[in-house]
Order: structure tokens, then C-alpha cells, then sequence
């Protein structure tokens, strides 16, 4: 498998690339980052040096690899966090390439907004690209239980009207769905619920909720599911891979008492995850 990466990069820590990467690769696939910016760490820690990179650069890189003749045996793109709504645009016009390509190819795009509890961090006007631009580009999304209300212009508290939600934001052009951080009414106070939607139908998985707080595995566990769903072409599988993983992950990086996701420590969740959570078909 051959995934094209286009997200932001840190030197120090894991977010963006360098979260997404190197799980990829452990699962097998080859992945072709090209990164947004270029930057020491993430700026969670309120202080930080680098580079935001101009939406020229990606469409050079993406050119260059366009020209080694490789782009029809690229399987997907995965986006993060934009800067900008030039550096979506250019992002947009690369899954388009690709897809051109390959017609089986498919663009999943993490809609980064914000959060609950923290609302919308990312800068002015790029709520409205992501809901305009890339969600409607995009056949896979990864949005969390926040970004979600905002793409649907509703409010989830149930489970029903989280479907309805989902539904809506099916009809804009998603094929596949999965909404991450999920808590409704029915969902256990120490516990956490991820419902994906796709061609197979709409499952839910509860995991415990882990008291943790760290950046960056928003980008694994978007690019977990992408790499699942491509190679077993089903929503259930590629939540219950995911969602395994990334929990052995967290339950790693917090038994550990880490700030950075302990990526290259817990590698092996990726491949064999210490505790197995199984989709439920809604």
C-alpha cells in the first residue's frame, strides 16, 4: 500500500507526520510525507521555532512525485491540520491528481477545528474551508464528537441524533465516516464511545476512558483507520483495528506519565494490540 501524507511536521514530539508516519509504516505500508510545516514541536507547549510552509512548496513536492510516475499505484492522501485555506486548496488538487491516476484511490481528510471544552482552535476561515471545500472532497472524514456537530450544524447528545448527524454529513460526500471522542447520553461516564459509518453499515465501540492528555493521536488513529479500511474495505474492521490500537497506545504513553504519545515504545500495538475492542453494528 502507498499512501501520500500531507500534514504538518515536528521535530520533537508526535503530531501530524510525525504521528502518522511511522505507525503506517509499521503496519507495511510506504508512506510519501510531505509536510505543511516544518516546526521544533507542537505548539501545544506554547512555545516553539519553525518554518509554516507557503501551499507552493506542497504543489512542488506533489509535481516532483508526480513526475517519478507513481502516482497510479498511490492507494490514498491523508490530510491533518491546514494552515491556511491555500495550503487545503493545494491539498484538494493533489487527492485530485491522485484519484486521476487511480480511480480506486481515496482522499481521507482529519477536519481539524477544535474540541470540546476548548471550541475552535484553528484559525479564521478555516472551519468554513473544511466544511465547504474539504469535507465535500473528501470520501473519508475523521472528524471528533465536536468537529462533527459543526460539519452537520447540529447538536449530538444521543445516539439518534449522532446518526442523523453523521447522515447529513454523508449527504455533503463522505463515504465513510468515523467520529472520534464521542460522549452522548447512554455513554458511561468512565468510558468513551467512536461510531464509524460506511458502505457496511454504522457500528459503535466503547473503550474506558483514559484520564490522559497529549496531542497527536487524533493523527494516528486517523491514519490507523485509513490504512484499515483500505486494505479490508470495511468500516467495522477498521474501527475495531484502530481503536485497539490506539487505546494500547494511550494506556502505554499514561502508565508512563509521558507528554509525547510514546509512538516508537508501544510500536507494537499497531501490529498486535495488547486488548481487542469489537465494533457493535448499531
Amino acid at each position: 500500500m502507498n499512501l501520500l501524507s500531507i500534514q504538518s511536521h515536528v521535530a520533537y514530539g508526535h503530531v501530524g507526520n510525525a504521528s502518522a508516519v511511522f505507525p503506517l509504516q509499521r503496519l507495511g505500508a510506504e508512506v510519501w510525507p510531505v509536510h505543511t510545516v516544518q516546526f521544533s514541536n507542537h505548539t501545544g507547549y506554547g512555545a516553539w521555532r519553525g518554518q509554516v510552509f507557503e501551499a507552493g512548496l506542497v504543489r512542488d513536492v506533489v509535481a516532483g512525485i508526480e513526475e517519478r510516475g507513481v502516482l497510479p499505484k498511490c492507494d490514498g492522501v491523508l490530510s491533518g491540520y491546514m494552515g491556511d485555506a491555500a495550503i487545503g486548496e493545494a491539498v484538494i488538487e493533489a487527492a485530485a491528481k491522485v484519484r486521476a491516476a487511480n480511480a480506486r484511490a481515496q482522499y481521507c481528510c482529519d477536519p481539524v477545528i477544535g474540541d470540546v471544552g476548548r471550541g475552535v482552535f484553528v484559525r479564521p476561515g478555516i472551519p468554513e474551508f473544511m466544511r465547504d471545500r474539504a469535507v465535500k472532497a473528501a470520501d473519508v472524514i475523521t472528524p471528533n464528537q465536536f468537529e462533527l456537530n459543526y460539519l452537520s450544524g447540529s447538536e449530538t447528545t444521543s445516539l439518534a441524533n449522532t446518526l442523523q448527524a453523521i447522515d447529513k454529513v454523508h449527504a455533503t460526500g463522505p463515504r465513510t465516516i468515523l467520529v472520534t471522542s464521542v460522549h452522548i447520553e447512554d455513554t458511561p461516564k468512565a468510558s468513551i464511545d467512536l461510531v464509524a459509518s460506511g458502505a457496511d453499515g454504522k457500528f459503535r465501540l466503547r473503550t474506558p476512558l483514559l484520564e490522559i492528555s497529549v496531542n497527536g493521536a487524533g493523527d494516528a488513529i486517523a491514519a490507523l483507520f485509513f490504512f484499515h479500511l483500505l486494505k479490508t474495505n470495511s468500516s467495522a474492521e477498521a474501527l475495531s483495528n484502530a481503536a485497539s490500537s490506539i487505546f494500547g497506545l494511550m494506556k502505554r504513553t499514561k502508565d508512563a506519565n509521558s507528554r509525547e504519545i510514546l509512538l516508537v515504545a508501544a510500536q507494537d500495538e499497531f501490529v498486535d494490540p495488547s486488548n481487542r475492542f469489537r465494533a457493535e453494528k448499531i
